[in-house]
């Protein structure tokens, strides 16, 4: 049979990744496939500059439209990032009938609801595994391996470059502002990291994993979101000795009462896999009622890894184009007429455990003030760390452990410990979650 002509978006990192990965195995994803993978012609916004790759026998342009339009192009590939092109231009390949395989997060966190409407009113797929977690298939495994599970919870680390500035943090013991420039330097963080460090990259993707997990539309304006710009070199050595560490995670769990969905610096027990998740890899936990835990690992970005997502999703389209529509694995795992819109809770109805920081005056009652204000809002104290005051100071770290307790209840002993006279400066507080 005639190879599958592909039309490639973007010929950046991972554009030119893809074309690599589709010409050094050719022969192998063809025997896979059934079919040959073609890159037919590629849109670059510079096709001089375009030397990630080969493109000896692709047609190259300037224009993205002009790929969509091409009629012998029977797959899209966009990797040019960014939403408002990149919804026009997929909008556009799925009213032509085309196929689309997508590595775009946010496109999908926020315009998936349409686009795979679209799509199955057009009878053509939307592939998105290299959209969450880089090289890991975890949409694969959500959406197929796990398919007779109820997923009752996953939380993951999927964001390289917060989990490397953590990770920097704690084995050199610098602070927050050096690891950030340190992670500048070589390439993992953006000259503008607002996305990495403010959570919201990892708040696009788990916006598709919970829509995954349990069925529901994806509603990345319900995500809680809490960046890493105000962990300390303190916390981390803090929570070190109390047996922890601090990881910045996506985390969706299914209750009685709706889902959670939340993104923020989270203490794990350190024992646990998850914990030792180091520098730039991602890891996603998923907890099935029938499988229980499952841990997926690898490298969450990078030229090769997101390649390979990317051309796995190619694979799988060439291989269900003479499928019948209606008998396709559906783009979020639920037959969409089954989908269900669950309540997401507010982040004050989420119940967690907590590692608390303040510093208190030394002197005595201040402790007995501090366990009051908890005693008021049902808040038990799992464990106190004091500190001895440094030369010249008479203020002392507290850190303290509590037990689970809803959000609104800590937000208001929070507000009323830092009105007491004898707390310095605001209450640091992480959220603490063991994971089984």
């Amino acid at each position: 049979m005639e190879p599958v002509k592909v039309g490639l978006l973007g010929l950046g990192t991972v554009g030119g990744g893809t074309v690599n990965v589709l010409s050094g195995n050719a022969e192998e994803i063809t025997r896979r496939a059934g079919r040959g993978i073609q890159v037919y012609c590629a849109a670059t916004r510079d096709s001089r500059k375009a030397r990630s790759c080969d493109t000896e026998g692709i047609w190259l342009t300037t224009n993205p439209h002009e790929v969509v339009a091409d009629p012998q192009i029977e797959i899209i590939v966009e990797l040019i990032g960014g939403t408002d092109l990149a919804r026009t231009l997929v909008l556009k390949a799925i009213a032509e009938g085309k196929h689309v395989v997508t590595a775009n997060k946010a496109l999908i966190a926020l315009y998936g609801n349409e686009i795979f409407e679209a799509a199955q009113k057009a009878g053509v797929m939307v592939a998105f595994e290299a959209a969450v977690g880089g090289g890991i298939p975890i949409i694969k495994a959500l959406r197929e391996g796990l398919a007779g599970n109820h997923i009752e919870w996953l939380a993951g680390i999927i964001n390289g470059t917060s989990n490397f500035i953590l990770t920097e943090m704690r084995d050199k013991g610098c602070d927050f502002a050096e690891a950030l420039v340190d992670a500048q330097h070589r390439g993992y963080a953006e000259a503008n990291p607002t996305f990495d460090i403010e959570g919201i990259d990892a708040a696009h993707k788990l916006t598709i994993l919970a829509s995954i997990a349990f069925g529901i539309p994806l509603q990345f304006e319900q995500v809680y979101t809490e960046g890493i710009g105000a962990i300390t070199r303190e916390d981390i050595d803090y929570a070190g000795q109390l047996g922890y560490r601090i990881k910045h995670l996506g985390i969706a769990r299914r209750l009685a009462e709706g889902v959670e969905l939340r993104v923020h610096p989270t203490l794990i027990p350190y024992r646990r896999l998850i914990a030792n998740v180091e520098g730039v890899m991602n890891a996603i936990l998923v907890k099935g009622d029938a499988v229980g835990s499952t841990l997926y690992y690898g490298p969450g970005a990078g030229a090769d890894p997101t390649a390979s997502a990317v051309v796995a999703d190619l694979v799988d389209v060439v291989r269900a184009l003479t499928s019948d529509p209606e008998n396709r694995v559906p783009h979020l795992a639920f037959q969409p007429d089954a989908l269900v819109d669950l309540p997401i809770l507010s982040m004050e109805e989420v119940k967690t455990a907590y590692y608390l920081r303040m510093r208190a005056m030394d002197e005595p009652g201040v402790l007995a003030e501090v366990t009051r204000v908890f005693g008021d809002q049902s808040i038990s104290i799992e464990a106190i760390l004091q500190k001895e005051p440094a030369a010249g100071e008479n203020h002392v770290p507290i850190i303290m452990l509590t037990q689970p307790v809803l959000e609104r209840n800590m937000n208001e002993a929070i507000r009323r410990i830092e009105a007491l006279e004898s707390i310095a400066g605001p209450v640091t507080r992480i959220r603490l979650e063991t994971l089984c």
